[in-house]
């Protein structure tokens, strides 16, 4: 264990480090719809090799019983009261990757889709949120600390503190993590009501409303013992109208109990050296499997086999929140003029999946789109490509930057966010950074950033310089697993 988080421990008068519950919608590889999961999967492993008891918690979703049923032991179960209905739940327990993981089991709410939208999801939440301050006491398990994730989990500190009073549920400490603000569980006043019966005078804006709705996230940004994002510039946006969605006021009221955490990467799943998926491995020493994998994917793809041009690449939602719109501004004028090949895998909005299918056959052998997803897929474009885009008008923190810099590609971003916490912008003189950035969501900004990049892919001195630091960057869960740590024994 660290010295500091020793001295640290010694210094909050406790004998021994903190138990922590990570309340979460999905936990990567039992189920996983995007980083969030990767987060859940890999942060209680790190606190474990710091000393930390660190345990999940999380739906027993249908894609689980699928592929996991067999590693599942049942503990318990009981019944529930959510409103008016009398609901099931079972406790199971399984042990993943080292991780003791328990899932909460109704097949009436995890039977289908992680996230079934709109009311149905808000019902399908408020459950998994109750069941869990009930199943509590009952655990085979006494956390210090409960670790919420994002609205799916937000009103546990509201619950807690207000409808267990003097329970073990109201003595434990919360900490909320944001890992998109964007996404707040907004509902009617009537719906939170018959969900968890909460005291009518909640329902205003120091507590509950926002903009005539009841957030969950609101609760849990007003009632949570700390409240932490992914990263520490996003730490400071969200405390602005811009970027916080409403939420800037209470965030600034409690901007004592506000940190940024930065999150990283599981470095042995992403790991050009050993990863199975890819044709060729290499390492920041000897890059030649590099050039393998860029042909590879070209004549997979339908792109002409040159190792000559430069490849821009995007992994990502086709979303205006991801910076789509800036692409499809310029896309065209820089197929015409440049010399170049781009490649998108992903899927999002209509019409950008419409607009890419069409680009691509305005310029067979330069540009392709993959329109869904496939994890196998993702890495070899990440390793096969030399640039890495991304243009987000916000982002919490990103993961595929890293993953993109551990594979060699040299990433093209917009200064927001993780962005601006994770990658040093390109300077001649002297020569440092490991990639590309521009300020303003502006298209022309985006497209300068990308041919600066072109002026370097000609130059391979240069090229070298960008590649060789960005693979040599450690991103690894170890940095914020010790924040994490510190962060829970600052609560207690």
């Amino acid at each position: 264990m660290k010295q500091d988080l020793l001295d640290l421990l010694r210094e909050r008068g406790r004998g021994e480090m903190p138990k922590v519950l990570l309340a979460a919608a999905e936990c990567a590889p039992l189920s996983k719809t995007g980083g969030l999961a990767d987060v859940i999967g890999i942060l209680p492993k790190e606190l474990k090799k710091l000393g930390i008891d660190a345990r999940v918690i999380t739906p027993y979703h249908r894609c689980i019983k699928d592929n996991y049923a067999s590693e599942v032991e049942h503990l318990f179960d009981f019944r529930i009261w959510l409103g008016w209905r009398n609901a099931y739940v079972g406790i199971e327990r399984m042990v993943c990757n080292g991780v003791t993981v328990y899932l909460v089991d109704n097949e009436d709410y995890f039977n289908d889709a992680i996230y079934r939208g709109g009311l149905r999801e808000g019902e399908q939440y408020s459950y998994f949120t109750r069941a869990v301050l009930e199943a509590l006491p009952q655990l085979d398990f006494a956390p210090d600390v409960i670790h919420c994730n994002d609205w799916h989990t937000a009103m546990m500190p509201m619950l807690g503190h207000i409808q267990y009073r003097g329970r073990m549920q109201d003595h434990v400490k919360y900490l909320l993590t944001i890992h998109n603000i964007a996404f707040q569980g907004k509902f009617g006043f009537d719906f939170v009501q018959d969900m968890f019966g909460v005291d009518p005078c909640y329902y205003t804006p120091e507590f509950l409303e926002l903009n005539g709705c009841a957030s969950y996230l609101k609760a849990g940004c007003v009632f949570a013992d700390r409240i932490n994002t992914v990263s520490p510039s996003y730490a400071s946006e969200i405390k602005t109208p811009a970027f916080g969605f409403g939420l800037e006021g209470v965030l600034n009221a409690r901007h004592a109990v506000l940190s940024g955490i930065i999150n990283g990467i599981d470095r042995d799943f992403f790991n050009p050296e050993t990863d199975p998926a890819l044709p060729a491995r290499f390492s920041a020493k000897d890059r030649s499997g590099k050039a393998v994998c860029k042909s590879m994917l070209q004549k997979g793809m339908g792109l002409e086999q040159r190792p000559d041009v430069p490849l821009f690449a995007m992994v990502t939602r086709m979303t205006e929140q991801k910076g789509f719109d800036l692409v499809v501004c310029v896309l065209d004028d820089m197929m015409c003029r440049e010399d170049m090949q781009f490649m998108i895998l992903g899927s999002g909005d209509e019409r950008f999946e419409k607009f890419m299918a069409a680009a691509e056959k305005r310029y067979p052998g330069k540009l392709c789109s993959y329109i869904g997803y496939k994890e196998e897929i993702s890495h070899l474009v990440y390793a096969a490509s030399d640039f890495f885009l991304m243009p987000s008008r916000f982002e919490p923190c990103g993961l595929s930057q890293m993953i993109a810099m551990r594979y060699g590609s040299v990433p093209i971003v917009r200064e927001t966010g993780g962005l601006r916490d994770t990658v040093i912008p390109y300077n001649r003189f002297p020569a440092e950074g490991d990639g590309l950035s521009f300020i303003n969501f502006d298209a022309w900004e985006m497209r300068d950033a990308m041919r600066l990049a072109m002026a370097c892919y000609k130059d391979q001195e240069i090229m070298d310089g960008l590649i060789d630091r960005a693979m040599r960057k450690k991103f690894g869960f170890e940095n914020s697993a010790g924040e994490y740590a510190r962060l829970y024994l600052w609560m207690l």
